[in-house]
């Protein structure tokens, strides 16, 4: 029998690291932060949980590797996030400009956008 206290630490610790990082991150990267505290099939397991709803973002690279990013759940419709090419940084934004965005690419395109995962990329002002 499964001592569920313990799976529900494990998450948490996980959970915490994830929501630390500032920009992308490999799964190594919260199996060597946590040390002998978690295994990496737990932590293979809750990212592929978070992943499903939508907490996190999976980019594979063109040589392979797979990244991942924490993203804030929001409730609100009009929302989208912007990541900086050079630091990584993933920014929450609300704004209600994104509705004409989807608006135009469901009448023009006849195509719907995935309200809670549009990523915009570009440059941030810190790297400007």
């Amino acid at each position: 029998m499964r001592n569920h206290n313990y799976e529900t630490k494990q998450k948490d610790l996980i959970l915490d690291v994830i929501k630390k990082q500032k920009k992308e991150f490999l799964i190594k990267d919260i199996y060597k932060e946590l040390k002998d505290q978690v295994g990496l099939t737990t932590i293979y397991r809750l990212i592929e949980k978070l992943e499903e709803d939508n907490l996190i973002n999976k980019t594979i690279k063109p040589n392979n590797t797979t990244y991942y990013e924490y993203i804030e759940k929001c409730e609100e419709d009009n929302h989208f996030y912007l990541k900086c090419n050079k630091c990584g940084t993933l920014t929450h934004v609300d704004c209600d400009c994104i509705n004409d965005l989807y608006n135009h690419v469901y009448k023009e395109h006849d195509f719907t956008l995935d309200k809670e995962k549009i990523i915009i990329k570009g440059i941030c002002k810190n790297c400007k």
